[in-house]
């Protein structure tokens, strides 16, 4: 007797790697991803006013977070979907746009060039982040990101630090 019984998802693994659904978002998933996670970094500062050190704990967590749910979520969505990189799997920029974050003030002029810091790397894909999208399934999805969020924060530090930026 044969069934055939609908493939079954991982829904948590789905929920994640698509940030609860902004990496629906259309156009460009990615910017959706980073977008939604400005909005909760300023939503956070602004409604709870925490001290910067108590902002760098919750960004700490969000990317820790972001990290140890994300690559094995992106694994199996990449593997649910058939897809090496799926577009709609955004945990990444989660990631990396929450260390893109790390140390700015909470302002808008901030935000954004957090933002487009992030996205032109994540984009551009300086070295190593292109290579770091060779490693196997979810590292290799998510590592990138991280890569551009760092160099994101690298200049955004170096532009508040030496412009007064």
């Amino acid at each position: 007797m044969k069934t055939d019984l609908p493939h079954k998802r991982a829904a948590w693994a789905w929920t994640i790697a698509t940030f609860f659904g902004a990496g629906f978002g259309k156009p460009g998933p990615g910017t959706w991803g980073s977008v939604a996670t400005v909005l909760l970094w300023a939503t956070y500062a602004w409604a709870l006013h925490p001290t910067p050190h108590a902002l760098l704990i919750a960004l700490a967590a969000v990317i820790v977070l972001s990290l140890a749910l994300g690559v094995p979520a992106a694994t199996i969505v990449a593997r649910e979907s058939g897809r090496k990189d799926p577009q709609f799997v955004v945990i990444d920029e989660v990631a990396g746009q929450a260390i893109a974050l790390l140390f700015s003030p909470v302002d808008l002029r901030h935000a954004l060039i957090a933002l487009l810091l992030f996205r032109l790397f994540d984009i551009v894909k300086p070295f190593p982040c292109r290579q770091l999208e060779n490693l196997p399934e979810g590292w290799g999805i998510v590592l990138d990101d991280v890569a551009a969020g760092l160099y994101a924060l690298g200049v955004a530090s170096l532009l508040r630090v030496f412009l007064g930026v």
